[in-house]
């Protein structure tokens, strides 16, 4: 090198697998973003309850299913070979919103405290009395049962009184649920005025019916004729009761 000369720098200009634009790491979609979410037991019932709260028993179908959780019906039969496992799967997965409560010293607050909690999620999920006569094996569905019974247990019954009042109870909780869901659903307020109108028109004819208010949607409201349901099957008096 002489005096009038330089040295040129070397070429840092980036090749290969490291080239690009400065900046551009932040432009380009993190790979790891783009993979699909694996399908699983859990998506496909959290997907099922979704589309059944949504459109009922008779909007469920696997291709619908497939469709909101954005696969081929041919994956949902990795995990689940009929729309009937979907809805025992859905079932007992609204089963396990019922709290199971920490008991007491009292046998017939805990079975009136898990009732109560079983209504409620029934009505919140409208579609799923009408499933529960299927044979509920799911674990959720068993240990709840099987708190039921101890707390009948606890109470003094057992044989066939104790399988006869889990029956009956369970029967009154899903009936008052299925009941109510569809009369609120169905029945607006006139269609209500409309029915009380008809028993009271001929009291003569309903004279029971008439003095009871069977039909008078302003004199007892749901809560209140639950839970002295409940009490009259239990025995006792309920706290809410008004005369």
């Amino acid at each position: 090198m002489t005096g009038t000369e330089f040295e040129q720098p070397p070429d840092v200009r980036p090749t290969g697998r490291a080239s690009g634009d400065p900046g551009s790491v932040w432009l380009r979609q993190d790979p790891s973003r783009s993979r699909p979410v694996p399908l699983t037991r859990e998506r496909i019932v959290d997907a099922a309850v979704s589309l059944l709260d949504r459109h009922g028993i008779g909007g469920l179908t696997m291709r619908h299913l497939a469709r909101q959780l954005d696969v081929t019906p041919t994956a949902l039969y990795w995990h689940v070979k009929t729309k009937k496992d979907v809805l025992d799967l859905a079932v007992d997965h609204v089963f396990g919103h019922v709290p199971l409560p920490e008991g007491t010293d009292d046998w017939r607050d805990d079975v009136r405290t898990l009732a109560g909690e079983w209504r409620a999620v029934m009505l919140r999920h409208p579609w799923a009395p009408g499933l529960i006569g299927r044979p509920m094996l799911g674990p959720n569905v068993l240990a709840r049962t099987e708190f039921l019974q101890a707390a009948l247990v606890r109470g003094g019954l057992s044989g066939l009184r104790l399988t006869a009042t889990t029956r009956l109870l369970a029967n009154y909780v899903i009936g008052t649920a299925l009941t109510e869901a569809t009369w609120h659903r169905t029945a607006a307020a006139p269609t209500q005025a409309q029915a009380r109108q008809r028993v009271t028109a001929d009291p003569a004819a309903y004279p029971t019916l008439n003095a009871s208010g069977h039909l008078d949607a302003d004199r007892w409201t749901d809560d209140v004729l639950f839970e002295h349901g409940l009490d009259t099957i239990l025995g006792g008096r309920t706290h809410n009761e008004r005369d």
